[in-house]
């Protein structure tokens, strides 16, 4: 009985990942590049995503994040976690377990509003003192699949033990994504 059971939420959670869309974007800020892939990401249910954030002067951050979307009236609402590889430019590598959430809200078919926001302390990281990454900003799709983005991202690693500190993203960026 309980490996039917098991089989059985083993199957929705399938069945709803393969049954959403995956998504693809592109940003660019000032200093900073990020690129990212979703799965889950525009419905209720399931969500895993990764990113990729590089800075030339401050390091790379990379991500792999799991999340659950719930429907709070004409908003979506993300909670969940991530796990993310730290390479600052000046400072030990390392890991962090950062948690947080965002939400989301569908002004129209064609244009969002949205915000996210995680932070990982020490006692969760290894090489920093602590991890926090926020973003916000408008999106526009143009014609389903492909939607621009603008907005503010931030991400910065706190240094540790007489390490600087490093700021991978700190400004506003322009970005283009495409679900599938």
């Amino acid at each position: 009985m309980n490996k039917v059971i098991m089989a059985g939420i083993a199957g929705l959670a399938l069945v709803s990942t393969a049954a959403d869309a995956i998504s693809i974007s592109g940003e660019a800020g000032e200093k900073y590049t990020n690129v990212g892939v979703g799965f889950g990401t525009e419905t209720s249910g399931l969500a895993v995503t990764g990113n990729y954030a590089h800075n030339d002067d401050d390091g790379d951050v990379a991500g792999l994040g799991l999340g659950l979307n719930v429907p709070l009236g004409p908003f979506m609402g993300t909670v969940g976690g991530k796990g993310i590889y730290l390479n600052p430019k000046d400072g030990d590598e390392g890991y962090a377990i950062a948690v947080g959430g965002g939400l989301k809200w569908p002004v129209s078919d064609s244009f969002a509003i949205f915000g996210d926001y995680y932070y990982s302390p020490d006692s969760l990281s290894s090489g920093v003192k602590d991890y926090q990454e926020a973003s916000a900003g408008v999106s526009w799709t143009i014609m389903r699949p492909v939607t621009l983005r603008g907005g503010y991202r931030y991400i910065g690693l706190k240094g540790k033990d007489g390490d600087r500190d490093n700021t991978v993203a700190d400004g506003p960026y322009v970005g283009v994504s495409a679900a599938f």
